[in-house]
């Protein structure tokens, strides 16, 4: 049977690139999605002639919306992966300048949204009886705190960081794998939505390898991750950031 795999924030950016990729795997899709009705339809467009795709536009913030993600996946059988991709910044600058509703916002996609969809995903897996991957999205500012630009960001993205350690330890008997993926500079649209379309360009000259990344150079570890290449692999986070 053909893998069948979710993806949050699966319709832009680095989401849709993983779809793209997984497509051309085999992998039966359930793509998440928060707001932009018209990307998502344009990709499954055009990915409905390779492999079967179903869209969700839900709330991963809440129960429900994560519940409808696991609805839609049903009704295509059982679900093999995950990968907790949804995020943001939202705003950029010092903590003390961001605002309460925006710091709750950010904790809540980047943070909560990740360990409840996780959550789910391994209740699928156990009562499937069969076993299954997590891949989360995590970030190199978990390591470098962002300082001046979005602490409260890399404080979400550390705490993904743990979600991956601790919950692989915990289902490693149940054959279930947790892995991560933490993203450098990547050129998606996260930077012009916090208000700083300019910030990749700027700090660029940054990165060791003296480019900045792109959505396919996460999406080829993400996807890898989840082959059976990478099956003695679990607890871990792998930095495609460059060398950042």
């Amino acid at each position: 049977m053909d893998p069948i795999t979710i993806v949050t924030g699966g319709t832009r950016g680095i989401g849709a690139s993983v779809a793209r990729r997984l497509a051309t795997e085999g992998h039966t899709l359930v793509l998440g999605y928060a707001h932009d009705d018209g990307a998502a339809r344009d990709l499954s467009d055009e990915l409905t002639e390779q492999t079967p795709v179903r869209l969700v536009r839900s709330d991963i913030t809440t129960d429900r919306g994560v519940e409808a993600l696991y609805e839609a996946a049903a009704e295509l059988g059982e679900v093999t992966g995950l990968v907790n991709n949804a995020g943001a910044t939202l705003h950029l600058g010092t903590l003390a300048t961001t605002p309460t509703a925006t710091v709750r916002a950010v904790v809540d996609l980047n943070l909560t949204a990740a360990v409840l969809c996780a959550r789910r995903a391994v209740i699928a897996f156990e009562e499937a009886g069969t076993p299954g991957t997590i891949v989360n999205v995590s970030s190199v500012a978990a390591a470098t705190g962002s300082p001046g630009e979005y602490v409260h960001y890399a404080a979400a993205k550390a705490g993904i960081d743990a979600l991956t350690y601790g919950l692989a330890k915990e289902t490693a008997a149940l054959g279930i794998r947790v892995v991560g993926v933490a993203p450098g500079m990547v050129e998606t649209r996260i930077h012009a939505d916090a208000g700083d379309p300019d910030r990749l360009e700027r700090l660029a000259g940054r990165i060791p390898m003296g480019r900045v990344g792109v959505p396919d150079d996460i999406a080829s570890a993400i996807a890898w991750l989840l082959t059976d290449e990478a099956s003695y692999i679990t607890g871990t986070t792998l930095r495609v950031a460059g060398g950042l």
